[in-house]
């Protein structure tokens, strides 16, 4: 038989279960600052390699999206993604660049989104 474990396989949650209402995303991101922490490659550098990963994998709008702000920070412009798809399509094909062309539309409307909704959020409560 084997021993049993002194304490629980898995943490309890917290007394309040909302307290922390984006988990998945709060990770993600902490795993994102741990990346860039432990890389040799300069910000900027990072951010196209990863542009170009994200492309490679088919990744969707939200992914993009989850790299927006690293990308701005790294001074990652819209010609730099641009001049990754050309370089990386006969790679990974045409198809694949195309559909990443879409995700990232549709990840710069999801950020304008939000952007308008938090300014309305923002007009209704008078600040």
């Amino acid at each position: 038989m084997p021993a049993e474990a002194s304490g629980p396989a898995f943490p309890q949650p917290e007394e309040d279960p909302v307290a922390n209402e984006t988990p998945v995303l709060d990770t993600l991101a902490d795993i994102t600052a741990t990346s860039i922490e432990h890389n040799s490659l300069a910000p900027r550098e990072l951010m196209l390699v990863r542009m170009a990963a994200l492309i490679a994998v088919g990744a969707p709008p939200a992914s993009y999206l989850a790299n927006a702000v690293a990308a701005q920070n790294g001074a990652v412009t819209g010609d730099d993604i641009q001049a990754v798809m050309i370089g990386i399509a006969p790679v990974v094909g045409t198809a694949r660049v195309v559909a990443a062309g879409g995700s990232i539309l549709r990840a710069l409307g999801l950020a304008i989104a939000v952007a308008d909704a938090e300014l309305a959020d923002e007009g209704d409560t008078g600040q």
